[in-house]
């Protein structure tokens, strides 16, 4: 099930949160949100909700074993760390292993055909995350299994993300409120992020869709850009939509997690932008991998070298594919030229910094070239066309009018100015709030008429 369905919004959201809000009592409460949680992933992946039980259990146990067992705690780290990146590399990277193998060896070995669970990438990591805070002392052993599977299975961040730390919802677990106030922001906060993937993101990512679907004699320069362009404004809408979902239901049920995404396109290096973009991701390497390598604590040539580890892991963990390990790499390689050459990311004047944002989000498109074709060699195509598809091209010239609706023209300003904080100027204007609510109502029922025509609605997070 996806926030972005009709089943979703109709039934089981309004479904959940009115027994929550008639339920008496935590227990009862959190037992519901189980519940509504294994539902939630089960209506996708009715067998891997066995895996996500397991996973909780074994994070749970291992948790335990390093509480009680201070003297094998690194030993029970080591097979909790091990345990969990056995199942990732199973189910998510093990056909794409063979088949690299296969390709390197001059081998047939038979590529397992294994379906990958939605959201393996997020539960994982969020089990992960919790017993590394145990061994660390950071958080106290959960004693209730309960209560860390309602962590680990709660379905508003269970598919999408964002990665949540068990110390920042262990007191909202264990004792939260429902507040008016809270309940009406989460509803606006969800409808705006609704809003941003279905009416924004769905439109530009069909027009992305059909011009990368394009065949080569249909492309140049003016179709490669418009492609981009749809692509990074769609991807942003896409996980900045879902994260605000997130965020929005959290707050309606008493939780409270933590932004995800700060307006990363208007960023003015790339280190700037990783601060901005998916943040509850980057954080969670920089805490749990980064720092334990060392961090920038031991020289020069050991931060290259974390850093590098970083960024491939990175690539890594959002595909199977080498065009993800590139991508991973390629951002790594310009943190290291803003590490090198620190007039690229220092403040300047008015020029300078419409230049550094120029910089930045070219260097972003060109990485997001990679994220979006299949195989590197389409990649290379694509890059090439941006900057050298020059020429009389009819074809690619018909292709690139047709796309050019007013729908379409409409969607790219609205989701350009959405890009960037023009909300927060306007939010300290009078008058704010009750037009807010009125937009905000507008755009659910604009919303639900797109979804209710069963138009495209893709779901970009099968491949995490």
């Amino acid at each position: 099930m996806v926030f972005s369905s009709m089943i979703f919004l109709c039934v089981f959201l309004p479904v959940v949160f009115g027994l929550h809000c008639i339920l008496p009592g935590i227990r009862a409460k959190n037992a519901l949100l189980i519940l509504a949680s294994l539902i939630f992933y089960a209506y996708g992946e009715p067998v891997y909700v066995l895996l996500l039980i397991a996973s909780a259990f074994f994070n749970y146990m291992c948790a335990g074993a390093i509480s009680r067992w201070h003297q094998y705690k690194k030993i029970t780290l080591f097979i909790t760390i091990a345990g969990n990146l056995g199942v990732l590399i199973l189910y998510k990277y093990a056909g794409f292993l063979v088949e690299s193998w296969n390709s390197l060896a001059g081998m047939t070995v038979p590529v397992p055909d294994i379906r990958m669970p939605i959201g393996i990438s997020f539960f994982t990591f969020q089990a992960m995350s919790y017993v590394v805070d145990v061994y660390r002392e950071v958080t106290e052993r959960q004693k209730s299994f309960w209560k860390v599977l309602l962590y680990i299975s709660f379905f508003p961040q269970l598919i999408a993300g964002p990665i949540v730390k068990y110390h920042d919802v262990e007191m909202e677990i264990n004792q939260r409120a429902q507040t008016l106030e809270g309940v009406t922001h989460g509803i606006r906060r969800f409808i705006a992020g609704l809003s941003k993937k279905v009416l924004l993101a769905n439109t530009l990512g069909l027009t992305a869709d059909i011009l990368f679907a394009a065949k080569e004699s249909e492309v140049n320069w003016v179709v490669a850009w418009i492609a981009i362009i749809s692509y990074v404004l769609q991807i942003y809408f896409d996980f900045s939509g879902y994260s605000d979902m997130a965020i929005g239901i959290g707050w309606m049920f008493g939780f409270h997690f933590k932004e995800n995404f700060n307006y990363p396109y208007i960023s003015g290096s790339i280190k700037e932008f990783w601060r901005r973009w998916h943040m509850s991701l980057s954080g969670w390497f920089r805490e749990y991998l980064y720092i334990p390598l060392g961090g920038n604590r031991k020289g020069k040539l050991r931060t290259v070298v974390n850093k590098m580890i970083v960024f491939l892991c990175t690539g890594i963990w959002h595909g199977a594919s080498w065009n993800f390990v590139f991508w991973g790499v390629y951002h790594g390689c310009f943190l290291l030229l803003e590490e090198y050459i620190p007039a690229i990311g220092r403040k300047g004047g008015r020029l300078k910094g419409c230049m550094q944002r120029i910089y930045a989000l070219l260097v972003v498109a060109v990485g997001f070239v990679f994220f979006r074709t299949e195989t590197m060699s389409r990649g290379v195509f694509w890059l090439k066309m941006m900057f050298t598809g020059f020429g009389k091209h009819p074809a690619a010239m018909s292709l690139a009018v047709q796309q050019l609706t007013p729908l379409y023209l409409l969607t790219l300003a609205a989701a350009m100015i959405a890009s960037v904080p023009v909300k927060d100027v306007w939010k300290n204007r009078r008058g704010y709030e009750p037009v807010s609510y009125i937009l905000s109502f507008a755009g659910l029922i604009l919303c639900i008429l797109y979804l209710a025509g069963g138009t495209y609605n893709p779901f970009i997070y099968f491949r995490f």
